[in-house]
């Protein structure tokens, strides 16, 4: 009998649903049936079409009021409740599990974490719920302990997500394409990647006014923001680029990835054993990914542009650090754990509550 497996993802930038539509491409090479819902679909009355152009006017226009709700949101040890939200996305995936239910539900994104979290401790969705953590760093929001087990491509971080939840964590690999790991073509010297995630966030052009005044051809990466890529265009700040579907080809050619983000852009570099120099990282969790990506070795963490050419100058000495990162993808990879070890425990009584339960 196929298995029916739910993804649950969230269009918040582009990281979190190519996690999930990467992962629904494995499971199903493995015969299994997957759906993907974005949760920001069961929010009614297009909130979270609101709650996206929020965070994405917020991450681009005003970071320090994104930073403030950051800290005071996702890590706080006393926190707001985040339940009005988790609870209108939770009445419209109740019926959508109603409708099919899977055998196991997994989620890609933080409130989808605490919407199944809720769900799974109430005693409304019977199936196992795992949790795979797309960030290297992890905040409270991916942490709640009605769900059944939690997966981490940081291996650092296993230890604390065990501490804070009572579930059991596991390492996997971390879920990108395959063509990543294809590094076939002789990447050129002075070739530099400038990624700014799907949203083109942070300052590209004076990233690439610096790289280029030193002799490094940026190639900056604008995602899908046209009107950043037609401004940059005029300034002669190196190539300018928009969203890609050919990101393995152009990080073969590259000699590094300078990065703010410190999202699934570093993961992918990370499989093509691209150098990843993390440079303004954006505030919030990506300031905190990018820390710990520094703290685990795996990428270099430029504080100012003197930095950032010193790091790409001395590329020779972050052989060490390409090495580590390529060893993350020694761990199992995530559908195989999915598969091999399928992740439940009796469902809980709706009576079943938690003092650090953050509904």
């Amino acid at each position: 009998m196929t298995r029916r497996l739910l993804i649950l993802s969230a269009s918040m930038g582009a990281g979190h649903d190519q996690v999930a539509a990467e992962l629904a491409r494995r499971l199903g090479a493995e015969g299994a049936d997957v759906e993907i819902i974005d949760v920001l679909h069961l929010l009614p009355f297009r909130l979270g079409v609101a709650l996206r152009r929020s965070y994405h006017w917020m991450i681009k226009r005003a970071p320090w009021l994104y930073e403030v709700i950051y800290q005071v949101f996702f890590l706080a040890k006393r926190a707001p409740s985040v339940s009005p939200l988790t609870g209108l996305m939770a009445a419209r995936l109740s019926r959508e599990l109603a409708r099919r239910p899977p055998v196991e539900v997994v989620s890609t994104f933080h409130l989808a974490a605490q919407v199944a979290g809720r769900l799974r401790r109430r005693g409304r969705l019977r199936a196992p719920s795992t949790v795979l953590i797309t960030d290297f760093a992890v905040h409270r929001l991916w942490l709640h302990p009605g769900n059944d087990r939690v997966l981490t491509l940081n291996p650092a971080a296993r230890a604390s997500i065990a501490a804070a939840t009572g579930l059991p964590a596991f390492t996997c690999a971390p879920v990108v394409a395959p063509a990543f790991r294809d590094r076939t073509a002789e990447p050129g010297d002075r070739l530099v990647l400038v990624s700014s995630g799907s949203w083109g966030v942070g300052r590209l052009a004076e990233t690439a006014r610096v790289l280029a005044g030193s002799g490094y051809t940026p190639v900056v990466l604008c995602g899908r923001d046209a009107r950043l890529r037609r401004t940059l265009a005029g300034s002669g700040a190196g190539v300018v680029l928009g969203w890609r579907d050919d990101m393995p080809g152009l990080m073969a050619a590259a000699c590094a990835l300078v990065d703010n983000g410190a999202g699934l852009t570093c993961v992918e570099a990370f499989a093509a054993g691209l150098p990843v120099i993390i440079y303004r990282p954006i505030a919030g969790h990506g300031r905190d990914c990018a820390l710990a990506m520094a703290r685990a070795g795996v990428a270099g963490y430029a504080r100012d542009a003197a930095a950032l050419l010193d790091a790409l100058d001395r590329l020779r000495d972050e052989r060490p650090r390409v090495a580590l990162a390529s060893a993350l993808f020694a761990s199992a990879p995530a559908e195989a754990v999915l598969i091999s070890a399928p992740g439940g425990r009796p469902a809980p009584e709706a009576t079943a509550r938690a003092e650090s339960c953050p509904e």
